[in-house]
């Protein structure tokens, strides 16, 4: 079976979807894997990188995708991509089926199967090919990173015979994967760092890292979570006492991160103007929700802005901003995932359509959506 791995089209996509260590993982499946000439240059790796693990060099998509079982690519394919795949084959990539649909009813009339990898279901069996972890642990990382290159003083506190420097305060707003990243670094970095989440279970995990979690403590919050992990609605008492004490925290931080999103709707506002405008000037924010609306009503999607003093982040791409670590861990999860549908001895397509990861995660088939997220 022939592997096909495209060059990015979306603007501004600096990773790929397979490295030479993928690819040689891929050859031990059984695959003919076909990467087309330039695919991995952003991310560092050149084609020879490619030859040398065993693919062979196409020059361009066109003949990439011609007769392909199974097209991995980062962001979902269209236009001529789609016209370009064959009835029946398998694409696996962030398909970003709620902002996406025309791309997606074009892949479903196109015949194709297509796996949406931000739809894998958050089980431990999952967990090796889960991208959207891969990616916002990165992200996390990143963002502070960033934050502290743009922040006009250092991080640490620092003793020196000419005097003290005090260390940067850092507020971290959603404790998951991106945020709990954050969190480290920043601490990392010497921060004096805290954070604040809708779940109770995560104050442990803050302060595992170090961190102080910030929240008014009393009875609903204990109990604002259901079973399944999920936070339940707050009064509106109780989120009234919440806003006030998070005004109050975000006067006195020198750094924050926000990393609310919810799937398929615009980002929650977390930092209103009327806060941004009670924060220091060289104040820095990185809004991680910024392609979807942003966590603050000022930031501008891939754009740095600077508002009332303060320097809002927009980047809607940080995993792109490491593109060799990003690229290695988003390829890894992929091979972990195609593992599942192509047969070890046979090297055949063997898709189990009742394996609840396949479930999970299957977008078109037979010609129509048939997830139940976007179907209809």
């Amino acid at each position: 079976m022939k592997l096909a791995v495209p060059k990015e089209t979306t603007s501004g996509e600096t990773r790929v979807a397979a490295t030479p260590e993928s690819v040689k993982k891929f050859k031990g499946l059984g695959l003919d894997i076909v990467v087309e000439t330039g695919a991995g240059k952003a991310a560092r790796i050149t084609d020879a990188d490619y030859i040398a693990a065993g693919a062979t060099i196409a020059p361009d998509a066109k003949s990439a995708l011609d007769g392909a079982d199974i097209v991995l690519k980062v962001r979902g394919p269209r236009g001529a991509e789609t016209a370009a795949l064959k009835k029946g084959a398998v694409v696996a990539a962030l398909l970003a089926p709620h902002s996406e649909k025309a791309e997606i009813q074009a892949l479903a009339a196109q015949g194709v199967i297509a796996f949406a990898m931000e739809f894998l279901p958050r089980i431990s069996r999952a967990q090796a090919m889960d991208v959207l972890s891969s990616q916002a642990n990165l992200a996390g990382y990143k963002a502070v990173i960033d934050a502290a290159a743009t922040f006009g003083r250092a991080m640490p506190m620092m003793m020196t015979a000419a005097g003290t420097i005090a260390p940067a305060r850092v507020l971290v707003m959603g404790v998951g994967v991106a945020g709990l990243q954050a969190i480290a670094t920043a601490k990392r970095l010497g921060a004096i760092v805290s954070a604040t989440d809708v779940r109770p279970a995560t104050k442990e995990q803050v302060e595992s890292l170090g961190g102080t979690f910030v929240a008014v403590m009393d009875e609903e919050f204990k109990n604002a979570q259901t079973a399944g992990g999920y936070a339940k609605e707050m009064s509106p008492e109780y989120q009234a006492k919440q806003a006030a004490l998070i005004a109050e925290t975000i006067k006195k931080q020198d750094i924050i991160i926000t990393t609310a999103l919810i799937p398929g709707r615009k980002a929650p506002v977390l930092v209103s103007e009327e806060m941004i405008k009670t924060m220091k000037p060289g104040s820095v924010i990185v809004d991680l929700a910024a392609e979807a609306g942003g966590n603050t009503p000022l930031t501008k999607s891939n754009e740095v802005v600077e508002v009332h003093g303060v320097t809002i982040m927009g980047y809607t791409n940080l995993p792109g901003r490491l593109a060799v670590d990003s690229s290695s861990l988003y390829a890894r999860n992929l091979f972990n995932f195609v593992s599942l549908i192509v047969d070890k001895k046979s090297g055949l397509m063997a898709i189990d359509w009742n394996d609840e990861i396949i479930k999970g995660a299957a977008l078109t088939k037979d010609g129509e959506t048939i997830h139940p997220a976007v179907k209809g």
